[in-house]
């Protein structure tokens, strides 16, 4: 399986991005996906997660309200739309498939990882 992220990049406080991860070589309709992000000098930290039906969602507290996962087995492919954002959300994102089709919210219940997008924000 190969996840490739994107939709990252540069953007102000308070603005707005999408991030999209598509998934390639097999289907994922069965397994629970997720967000990470790692900041500089950091562990990389869970951020939201959706089982693997889409009608289940799991967000670190730090950005409840703000972002939204959602997914479409169609395409193969899991977004996380992220709004109001703040400088400390700044990291790499990552997404990742999990080996379950159930929420997860830690790093070893993940099989597959995509290779990460930068988000920058800007105070």
């Amino acid at each position: 399986v190969q996840l490739q992220a994107s939709g990252g990049g540069p953007v102000q406080a308070g603005g707005s991005l999408r991030l999209s991860c598509a998934a390639s070589r097999r289907t994922l309709s069965n397994n629970g996906m997720g967000w990470f992000r790692q900041a500089p000098g950091n562990e990389r930290e869970f951020v939201a997660a959706i089982n693997w039906s889409g009608d289940t969602t799991a967000y670190v507290d730090s950005v409840k309200g703000r972002f939204t996962i959602s997914r479409d087995n169609a395409k193969n492919a899991v977004y996380l739309q992220m709004a109001s954002l703040k400088p400390e959300d700044t990291a790499v994102y990552y997404c990742a498939a999990g080996l379950f089709g159930r929420i997860a919210t830690v790093k070893t219940q993940y099989a597959y990882w995509g290779q990460g997008t930068q988000v920058t924000v800007s105070s």
